[in-house]
């Protein structure tokens, strides 16, 4: 409701400006400071002219023409209940004009149970789809043929498991392993870190992150066997500096883990991909993505000695910052997927998922989704923001800001390199303490109003806004309870034990494959929990020191 302004006292611009001027910070959401005027003077010392676009070390993007050759891969995350209601959604999806697939998988099955293990209680279909068997992953892509689109997986802990469940898929459509293309979340290192799903300790978890990558380069070429994720420890709390250094700090290990187990770096590192998260603060977002390529590129030249260019260049998918979104006032969720998706294509993304706007409740509804893939639609052929090449580069701001995005991460690099590399800092709890610190710095200056959230902490209304949510129904669990106890008495029990039993073997000899083992696993029938349990019995399980 509008209120008059009392004209018994002066008018002055505080009743029509910013009200909370006085309170605000001139910083970046991670806590850089802000100076009012950016000029030449404020790029770091030593700094060469821009390279262009498509040339090493590939600040301005990985390709010449970016987005005037081929734009961005629109793949919204989607997955819910079964495999044959998500099948129905991704078909939905496509009708709509999305260019790839993004499975979201339930509890259960990012944990490695089935789902009538009694730990999947309540959990089944409800925040991703349930995957069980070959024939669940069989009936999730039912009528896509597997080689004329791009899936994304997802899956972290299990991921040995559902890919091999999609390559036999793949076998049965009659589709050679060398036409499929897609990637599999897979990075292990970030759970231990933020996402906290893991199966086995970071050791046994480690061997097979290599054997994953060993077999995608020789067996399946255009796969990326890895996408390196700092999404998920953006939304644990951490500042976008931190996401940048812990992010490329786990790629870094992974690529080590890969020389050391004797791979060819320049076989294998074009194969990891990244997973960035775009948050609220538009320019810092930006800045990070300029400056993630550019420090990939030069560790993978200078340190680890690739000289393939394509080891060089840093693909990453960006999907926008769910923590950024709001159950007060829901629709405001729109505009701020609207900025983040913005700032990733300005960044320079490959591929990139827009929240919905009832994520922050629910699944989102078909309604919600389709607004979301509209917004990169709008972003791809509206704005006119494709029609050039990095038009943000030379911004004396933008370059300055991308060059303190660098210096921070190499700060983080020293620090991780002198206590022992990513392993050990998991270990001693250093990653989880920054994040913890980073995220109640942000909590206090939301309490403190030096950062504004509208709707939470200003510009409040009381009336909640109710909007339709996806609901899943109880029913949901019970058929997909019964679908899993049909599978196992349908197939044969005793080969069932007998490809268990191998892969245990496998599993015992640490020289030995795995990923034929858990082919052979699939392909007879066994189920993603008795594989994982297979696995448990060998590298058993972890838990993580408490942080405090």
């Amino acid at each position: 409701m509008a209120t008059e302004l009392n004209n018994s006292r002066e008018v002055t611009q505080s009743d029509f400006g910013d009200p909370y001027r006085g309170q605000r910070q001139y910083r970046t959401l991670s806590g850089i400071p802000i100076r009012p005027l950016y000029t030449e003077a404020d790029r770091s010392s030593g700094k060469e002219s821009l390279e262009r676009p498509g040339e090493f070390p590939y600040t301005r993007g990985i390709h010449e023409t970016m987005y005037r050759g081929r734009l961005w891969t629109m793949r919204q995350f989607a997955g819910f209940g079964t495999a044959r209601e998500t099948n129905q959604r991704f078909r939905y999806l496509l009708d709509q004009g999305q260019t790839g697939l993004s499975v979201a998988f339930d509890m259960p099955t990012l944990m490695g149970y089935d789902s009538d293990d009694p730990q999947s209680l309540g959990e089944v279909g409800r925040e991703g789809v349930a995957i069980d068997t070959v024939d669940d992953m069989e009936k999730l892509f039912d009528g896509i043929p597997l080689d004329q689109v791009s899936t994304s997986m997802t899956i972290n802990g299990p991921a040995p498991i559902i890919w091999a469940m999609y390559l036999v898929a793949a076998e049965r459509q009659g589709i050679s392993w060398q036409r499929l293309r897609g990637t599999l979340q897979a990075d292990i290192l970030k759970e231990y870190i933020a996402q906290k799903e893991w199966l086995f300790p970071p050791e046994p978890s480690m061997r097979v992150m290599v054997d994953m990558m060993r077999y995608a380069t020789e067996m399946v070429p255009q796969w990326n066997s890895v996408s390196i994720s700092g999404y998920h420890i953006r939304e644990a709390g951490s500042t976008a500096a931190q996401e940048l250094a812990f992010t490329l700090a786990d790629g870094f290990s992974y690529v080590e883990a890969g020389i050391k187990a004797g791979l060819d770096v320049n076989a294998f590192a074009p194969r990891l991909s990244f997973f960035f998260n775009a948050h609220i603060d538009f320019f810092e977002e930006i800045a990070k993505f300029r400056a993630a390529r550019r420090i990939w590129a030069r560790h993978l030249k200078e340190k680890y000695g690739a000289t393939n260019p394509k080891a060089w260049t840093m693909r990453f998918h960006t999907q926008t910052a769910g923590c950024s979104l709001t159950a007060q006032q829901p629709e405001n969720n729109i505009v701020r997927t609207a900025f983040e998706g913005l700032s990733a294509v300005l960044g320079g993304t490959q591929s990139l998922h827009t929240n919905s706007m009832d994520e922050v409740l629910s699944l989102p509804t078909e309604k919600a989704v389709k607004i979301a893939l509209r917004t990169q639609q709008i972003i791809a052929y509206e704005t006119g923001v494709t029609n050039t090449v990095d038009p943000l580069a030379g911004s004396y701001f933008v370059e300055s800001l991308t060059d303190e995005m660098e210096r921070q991460a190499e700060e983080y690099f020293l620090r991780i390199e002198e206590m022992g590399g990513v392993l050990k800092g998991i270990e001693n709890g250093f990653f989880q303490r920054e994040i913890a610190e980073a995220s109640y710095r942000y909590q206090k200056e939301l309490e403190n109003h030096e950062q504004i959230m509208v709707g939470v902490n200003a510009l409040v209304e009381e009336d909640a806004e109710h909007i339709p949510i996806l609901k899943i129904d109880p029913a949901v669990e019970r058929e997909q309870c019964r679908r899993v106890k049909d599978w196992r008495h349908a197939t044969n029990r005793a080969e069932v034990e007998r490809s268990l039993d191998l892969l245990r073997a496998a599993c015992s000899h640490q020289a030995a494959p795995i990923m034929p083992a858990i082919l052979d696993c699939v392909r007879l029938g066994a189920s993603e929990g008795e594989i994982s349990k297979a696995m448990k019995d060998v590298f058993g399980t972890w838990r993580e020191r408490p942080v405090f």
